[in-house]
């Protein structure tokens, strides 16, 4: 068992690419693809990056991400601020990276109900549902490359979603990532504000940056999100949602089976799966300033992993629930990548 607190990094260095036209890294294969959900009428996005001379897989070097609550993947862990994204960091060091975005999200299908008032029906893309598209891509990339076992990781309410897929499917998880892991809340959540819950929920870019910057000391705010990092990631994301776009402000539509799952799991003390029942060796990674998941949840989770070898949690100083795209993104990126190398226990 390990616990370490490891203190700001200075940004990874790393080669310039045209952010605008967002070219792969050098030396990387980039595959997309769209797949069954599994849920009739809604396909999944699905992005693969890996070295081009990678030619043998290992369930260890496959990893799978999955996005939280509100934004997609494909615009969040693949996108290349300073020249180089998440996904891009990982490839590079010899692993086959997949990305998914959920039904409802970035470039995979939005439900019809999603084109109409959200009022007018129940929260889209509960907890059971989205383990259940997860399900259908780790089966495809397990196909896909003849592996019994895939590394899985997720982002904020991603790692709800992923604790129940590694909770019901031991035997097919190799390793385990929760980064910004969700735990029974005892604070008041920033995604839920108590109204009652539609079919979805509208977020414009500049609640989006309120959000972001929640918890941050003043003297500290200027300086976390590097000059016009924000508004790249806002622009790219918010363009995944053309109908939001007609909105004025612009919108990004996000499903609200996440804050459905809150109200009835998280905030109620319910737990949405067993941490004991996660027999990979498993990494919680957050920051010092996440409002969203705050370290609490992670300290309350970690001991509860009780049948995870070779577990650990990290806490990363001056950052959000967003460091992956903040000045100490590197502090996440190394942290992860050591884990991530590792040899199984």
């Amino acid at each position: 068992m390990q616990r370490r607190a490891l203190l700001a990094s200075p940004l990874l260095a790393a080669p310039m690419l045209s952010e605008a036209t967002a070219q792969p890294a050098q030396g990387l294969v980039t595959e997309e693809s769209m797949i069954p959900s599994g849920e009739p009428g809604l396909e999944l996005f699905l992005r693969n990056k890996r070295p081009a001379s990678l030619s043998a897989f290992t369930p260890g070097r496959t990893l799978l991400f999955v996005h939280g609550a509100t934004y997609p993947a494909s615009t969040a862990f693949d996108l290349p601020l300073g020249g180089q994204s998440w996904m891009d960091y990982i490839a590079g060091r010899g692993f086959d990276v997949w990305l998914m975005d959920l039904p409802g999200y970035g470039r995979s299908t939005r439900w019809p109900e999603m084109s109409q008032p959200a009022a007018g029906n129940p929260p889209l893309g509960k907890g059971e549902a989205a383990v259940a598209a997860i399900a259908a891509a780790a089966a495809h990339i397990r196909a896909k490359r003849g592996l019994a076992k895939l590394t899985c990781m997720g982002w904020s309410r991603g790692t709800s979603l992923m604790g129940r897929y590694a909770a019901d499917n031991a035997s097919l998880v190799e390793r385990l990532v929760l980064y910004a892991p969700v735990w029974l809340r005892s604070t008041a959540s920033l995604t839920d504000n108590g109204q009652p819950l539609g079919a979805y929920r509208t977020v414009t870019q500049a609640q989006a940056r309120e959000r972001w910057l929640t918890g941050v000391p003043e003297d500290k705010k200027a300086g976390l999100i590097p000059a016009g990092w924000f508004e790249h990631w806002a622009g790219v994301t918010w363009a995944t949602d053309p109908e939001g776009q007609r909105q004025n402000p612009p919108v990004l539509r996000a499903p609200n089976g996440s804050a459905a799952d809150g109200r009835e799991y998280w905030s109620a003390g319910r737990p949405f799966y067993d941490p004991a029942k996660i027999t990979a060796p498993t990494m919680l990674v957050l920051a010092e300033w996440d409002q969203d998941t705050p370290p609490y949840m992670a300290s309350t989770l970690f001991p509860l992993l009780r049948n995870s070898p070779g577990k650990r949690l990290e806490l990363l100083g001056e950052g959000t629930h967003t460091i992956c795209m903040e000045r100490n993104r590197g502090a996440l990126f190394r942290a992860v990548q050591v884990f991530l190398e590792e040899a199984s226990a």
